[in-house]
């Protein structure tokens, strides 16, 4: 790093710490990440982890959040890339069939939904995040004709929650399976008075 300006040495520790974290979420959990292991995990310095962060909880939340924006704007990509918003869900939902609920992606998510109910800010922040997915789907069914867009993309981000949290007790839950039911959620379209439809 020698070549690095202070600025890009700080950028370099931040990420190698939210790194750390992110990591250390999955394998013991929120509460059981310590500073000083974080920091010997980034190979970094104790105090870095403060001077960079104003506190543990902070890096902790900063690191989910990145981690679970990241992963939600990849798969709202898969809806602005399909034909109609039921082929985009269906594709959200077979690009989820590869965590398998056990995995470090999927673990850190379970454990900032645990964490966020003990923590205001992460709650309103990570609140938001699901909100401007919840959004865009919302938008593309509605535009499509859905009778119901905000209270089916607010089952269909349900069901995507709680098929992560279920295939870690369900061996046999796969994105296949379901994805039929999904579409037909997120297929109709609005009835004229005349009984055709829009």
């Amino acid at each position: 790093m020698s070549g690095q300006t202070n600025a890009e040495r700080g950028r370099d520790v931040r990420a190698r710490l939210s790194q750390a974290a992110r990591e250390l979420i999955s394998e013991v959990g929120w509460g059981g990440v310590s500073t000083r292991v974080l920091a010997e995990r980034a190979g970094v310095r104790y105090g870095l982890v403060h001077y960079h962060f104003e506190s543990l909880q902070a890096l902790l939340r900063q690191a989910t959040l990145e981690a679970m924006s990241g992963l939600l704007d990849g798969t709202a990509a898969l809806l602005a890339d399909a034909a109609t918003p039921a082929d985009g869900v269906e594709a959200m939902l077979l690009e989820l069939d590869q965590y398998d609920g056990a995995d470090p992606a999927s673990l850190l998510f379970i454990e900032g939904y645990l964490a966020a109910t003990r923590d205001a800010e992460l709650r309103e922040r990570m609140g938001a995040i699901m909100i401007r997915f919840r959004t865009t789907l919302a938008t593309a069914l509605a535009e499509a004709g859905h009778p119901s867009a905000d209270e089916a993309a607010r089952l269909v981000l349900a069901v995507f929650d709680g098929f992560i949290l279920h295939k870690g007790l369900d061996p046999e839950l796969s994105g296949p399976a379901i994805a039929p039911l999904l579409r037909t959620l997120t297929s109709m379209q609005s009835t004229a008075p005349n009984g055709a439809q829009r």
